[in-house]
């Protein structure tokens, strides 16, 4: 399997991989060494502490890794009248009655609180490609589905300004 990201999703993961390679993960080691020279392990805190945060950025480092390990670089090539990636889309909900507007991004860049949804996302996936007027079917889960509407389409390009998920 293949991870789906943007050039700029890449250099972003290689930025944060090398800071936790070279200044974070000394940092964290020093702590646990100093944490370990407070004493008894079995009720000192720090040392705990210090521990988790270190098996946290290794355990990052291992997830950056695989993902640029098994990235595949993608473009996108939406056609100026259709949703693609980056591209802020006003929708209009109709079981709802209301209207929404999200920015279709990578999964890796995802972030619905702020209005950045997957393109693999149940929404996402049924608005790639689409073009504004378009009536779609979004299919949640085998038991439920509704319709939205594409009222708008502005264009948008990769800027960099979303973060990579933190898990």
């Amino acid at each position: 399997m293949y991870n789906e990201l943007t050039k700029i999703d890449l250099q972003k993961m290689k930025e944060e991989l090398d800071h936790r390679r070279l200044t974070l993960r000394p940092q964290l080691l020093e702590e646990v060494k100093t944490a370990r020279s407070f004493g008894d392990l079995s009720e000192n805190f720090e040392y705990k502490a210090a521990k988790r945060e270190k098996n946290k950025n290794e355990s990052r480092i291992r997830y950056l890794e695989n993902m640029i390990k098994t990235a595949r670089v993608i473009e996108d090539r939406s056609a100026a009248d259709a949703v693609g990636l980056y591209d802020r889309v006003t929708v209009y909900l109709e079981e709802d009655g209301e209207e929404e507007t999200w920015q279709v991004v990578t999964t890796v860049r995802q972030d619905v609180l702020h209005g950045l949804i997957s393109k693999e996302s149940p929404m996402g996936a049924a608005l790639l490609g689409k073009k504004a007027g378009d009536r779609v079917w979004v299919q949640v889960n085998k038991d439920y589905g509704y319709y939205a509407q594409i009222r708008s389409i502005e264009k948008g390009e990769d800027d960099g300004s979303a973060a990579l998920n933190r898990y």
